[in-house]
């Protein structure tokens, strides 16, 4: 295996070199080998050219021993889809880690990416119907206002402003606070919560103890709205399963519900605007373009984005035999989304953003048991949040050059810390009734 000794040798400098200005304590990145940590790396918004190395020599490889236990990493397209589809030979519970890390299995995160069946069922079916696509239109013209809200801001605030401050991060934060029902005046500790919640630059003990300050507010929710079921996705289950699900189970499914849906879609969205900012014609389609090509590009962006880096990690229940490597009961697997994504087996020439590209079966979401349950929600705040910003900022630019532009290095969803940029509203009249009723459901 000697890619992965030259890999670890590669990632490692990398790691040195970004530490001082990314902050990295790189003590605290030792419960992760260095070869664990390069799909976590990227240049930009593309891959470590390792990637594309060990993808094509050994899509399945095996990396070193963590917490006693040999860990793979699948970079390969069709490898990722054919594990990700084999959910009854895999398990998702991560309690294994959180006993190393010092701390009770039973405060691991909650919410189903890190449940097994047949208790993941029971509490899929709880979620799925409310996130139809009759129940996601009910939340549209709240996202249309959400986002309006935000534009009238940057435009106040203008001509320089931080897209992630003033529209990636409160664009999701407002949606996911009105999709669970959460109090106004609750909303300001529950975004300090949830602040670190994907930084594994704090070592395993931070990453843990962060998700369970989250899913201590969120079951503090459930107990306060079981007195008096809200409007929200908390109180609809609470009326019509409360007496089913006790406060910890509902916590944890509250708590799955942000975990999946605030910070990657605030990253979708930062990292969307500044892709789109250097592609002209994709801004043109995204403001003139019909719904199909619209809900094209967006699929475009997911994949070439996939700002989930790595799927949640994954244990063999059993020996299995995967892409010509023989996996050993109890190993633990890392599928690496983004190198899926940018596999030439999924589509041609994969590293360029082509916005008029036929969409394709990607892995941003996903696959199998436990794929994204607000996917169809994700895509709705994108396609709305994105086609009125380009309405209203057709010509917005980055104002900065990308060396001086701080990507979040080690992060479980990968993303941009500021993103500051200049507006230029559209010539002529903005009506913004007459742009929302254009968009597609």
């Amino acid at each position: 295996m000697g890619i992965v000794s030259t890999l670890k040798r590669r990632v490692a400098t990398r790691l040195l070199a970004r530490s001082t200005r990314n902050g990295i304590d790189l003590r605290k990145l030792r419960f992760l080998p260095d070869s664990v940590t390069m799909p976590l790396q990227r240049e930009g918004l593309d891959p470590l050219p390792e990637m594309a190395q060990v993808r094509a020599e050994a899509p399945v490889t095996r990396l070193t021993q963590m917490f006693g236990k040999g860990i793979w990493l699948v970079t390969g397209y069709d490898e990722a889809r054919a594990l990700l589809a084999r959910g009854d030979q895999l398990s998702n519970d991560l309690g294994q880690f959180v006993s190393q890390e010092g701390r009770d299995p039973s405060e691991q995160i909650g919410g189903l990416g890190m449940t097994d069946p047949p208790h993941h069922t029971v509490l899929r079916k709880y979620l799925t119907p409310e996130f139809t696509k009759h129940k996601l239109a009910r939340l549209e013209p709240v996202i249309e206002q959400i986002v309006e809200a935000r534009l009238d801001a940057m435009a106040a605030d203008g001509p320089v402003v931080d897209l992630v401050d003033q529209f990636a991060f409160p664009i999701p934060f407002e949606v996911i606070c009105e999709l669970l029902g959460l109090p106004v005046d609750d909303r300001a500790r529950f975004h300090n919560l949830g602040a670190a919640r994907f930084d594994l630059s704090q070592g395993g003990v931070g990453v843990f103890g962060a998700a369970a300050h989250t899913r201590e507010f969120l079951i503090s929710q459930v107990t306060r709205q079981r007195l008096e079921p809200g409007a929200g996705l908390i109180g609809s289950l609470l009326r019509e399963h409360g007496d089913e699900l006790d406060d910890v189970t509902l916590g944890g499914l509250a708590d799955g519900v942000f975990l999946g849906g605030y910070e990657t879609s605030a990253s979708m969205l930062a990292l969307g605007t500044y892709l789109l900012a250097q592609h002209p014609e994709a801004m043109a389609l995204l403001r003139d373009g019909d719904d199909a090509a619209v809900d094209g590009l967006v699929e475009e962006l997911l994949r070439h984005l996939t700002v989930v880096q790595l799927a949640f990690l994954r244990f063999a229940r059993e020996d299995l035999e995967l892409g010509g490597q023989q996996i050993k009961a109890g190993d633990c697997i890392g599928i690496s989304l983004l190198g899926a994504n940018r596999d030439p087996a999924l589509t041609d020439d994969p590293d360029t953003f082509d916005p008029r590209r036929e969409p394709t079966r990607h892995l941003a979401f996903g696959h199998g048991l436990h794929r994204c349950v607000g996917a169809e929600l994700a895509r709705l705040e994108l396609r709305i949040s994105l086609r009125a910003l380009a309405r209203r900022f057709p010509d917005l630019e980055v104002t900065v050059d990308d060396d001086q532009l701080d990507f979040r290095r080690l992060s479980a969803v990968y993303g941009v810390d500021a993103l500051p940029v200049r507006l230029y509203p559209a010539l002529g009249d903005y009506d913004a009734s007459q742009a929302t009723a254009t968009m597609g459901a």
